[in-house]
């Protein structure tokens, strides 16, 4: 009888429960924009920072290589299998299906065997320098939020720089330098990531660690996103607040993380010794079978959806901002200079959403966002709430009995807000459930 009643009451509560409670039951991912709340004076909209989900960035992006020619297959040539580079039976044909390897196999589903690749011509015209620039762009604005990962299909590259733009691929900054010997490549001292800390986080380093030619299964080229994060968050990322925290207050390092294009600068392919065996050329090329690009439309913490239309991204704004992302204030909600959404404070940080101007509010009553009809009443037109029966007022803020001088105790007109009769409700079902029997034992 006991556990039956427990769980009577514990159905009721979960019931009552999703009436009463306006958040989410979970925090601190910046999910949601705005929720309704219940205060004295009825519903209102609280407002915070949001931001659109972490997702794969390569669905979205355009690629462009230079020079333009540079695929394999026009005119069809023969080169060498990675693993025996003195076996040069394989052929790259563009005009044939099968054989061709076309920039778009980068950012195809990889789950078929064996892998789809795009790949470079040969390094025919040795000594003349063998170089690749891969351009990935999104004509918009976006914050890196996993490690970027280049899968080869050759071997890795003994020369490579990945770079960043953000202004649509006008001027260009290093990212990484990658090389077999990076002193005699780029005369710098090699590092890897791990030599960094939270003070050297945003120094731009050349690493050893991924260029090692043709071993066996060394197919991939990593740029630490998720390390760098860990400075902040710890190793496992578990205190998000912390980087959070430093994204909000450091633009060097928010900005560090935000890009509008990607740059491979590949310079020398795989070699694998010292000297280049001009008797069999067709062992150098590149090939890449998979690139990896995660995160998320930048709207400044003013938007939860990004979307994809006529193949441009673009923030769908909240908190009155508008923009591709989300970069000022709606036409009549310019009464303060527009800012940024915040983290800050955790967990559901600072919407800093516009507010009307003065010469817009005589004119617009009511808008669904911050001059929102109260008690149920619905906005007509930006002009004026339609307000319940009970009810008055520009936004129907007032009852109607408070102006005929009529409210009593007996009138039903000022009804109890949702929360409050959903209390009621519970405190009066708790009573008949304990009120009869003997106390619980649990």
């Amino acid at each position: 009888m006991y556990l039956s009643r427990f769980l009577s009451i514990h159905a009721l509560w979960v019931t009552v429960s999703s009436v009463m409670q306006p958040y989410p039951l979970v925090w601190g991912h910046y999910d949601v924009c705005k929720t309704q709340i219940y205060t004295e004076e009825g519903k209102v909209w609280d407002y915070m920072a949001c931001q659109p989900e972490s997702t794969d960035m390569t669905k979205y992006l355009k690629v462009k290589l230079d020079p333009p020619d540079i695929t394999c297959g026009d005119p069809p040539e023969s080169f060498c299998a990675m693993g025996n580079p003195y076996m040069c039976n394989n052929e790259c044909d563009a005009s044939t299906p099968e054989l061709a390897h076309p920039p778009e196999l980068m950012f195809d589903f990889e789950g078929r065997h064996p892998s789809t690749f795009w790949q470079s011509a040969t390094w025919k015209e040795y000594p003349k320098p063998l170089q690749v620039n891969i351009t990935l762009s999104w004509s918009k604005t976006i914050e890196l939020t996993d490690n970027i990962v280049i899968t080869f299909e050759s071997g890795r590259p003994d020369q490579m720089i990945l770079e960043k733009s953000l202004d649509y691929g006008r001027t260009w900054q290093p990212y990484q330098y990658y090389a077999t010997d990076c002193l005699d490549a780029f005369h710098m001292d090699p590092k890897s990531v791990k030599d960094l800390s939270q003070h050297t986080v945003l120094e731009i380093i050349c690493t050893e660690e991924y260029s090692t030619g043709y071993t066996t299964n060394s197919k991939i080229i990593h740029f630490e996103i998720k390390d760098r994060f860990a400075f902040f968050a710890g190793p496992r990322l578990r205190n998000m607040a912390s980087l959070y925290g430093q994204l909000d207050t450091t633009k060097k390092l928010r900005d560090f993380f935000t890009v509008t294009d990607l740059r491979i600068r590949l310079l020398r392919p795989a070699v694998g010794e010292i000297f280049v065996d001009e008797l069999h050329l067709a062992r150098y090329f590149y090939a890449i079978s998979d690139i990896k690009v995660r995160g998320r439309c930048k709207c400044n913490l003013h938007a939860t959806v990004c979307v994809y239309d006529n193949s441009k991204l673009t923030c769908e704004c909240e908190h009155n901002t508008t923009g591709p992302d989300c970069g000022k204030c709606k036409k009549n909600y310019q009464g303060r200079p527009w800012s940024p959404g915040s983290y800050l404070p955790i967990p559901k940080g600072t919407a800093n959403t516009c507010i009307p101007s003065i010469s817009s509010i005589g004119t617009n009553v009511c808008d669904n966002e911050l001059l929102h009809c109260q008690n149920g009443g619905t906005c007509h037109n930006n002009v004026r709430c339609l307000c319940p029966a009970a009810y008055t007022g520009i936004l129907c803020e007032k009852l109607r009995c408070e102006e005929a001088g009529s409210c009593g105790s007996d009138s039903s007109q000022g009804a109890p807000p949702q929360g409050s009769l959903a209390l009621l409700l519970l405190l009066l079902l708790l009573t008949a459930l304990l009120g009869t029997a003997s106390p619980l034992l649990f």
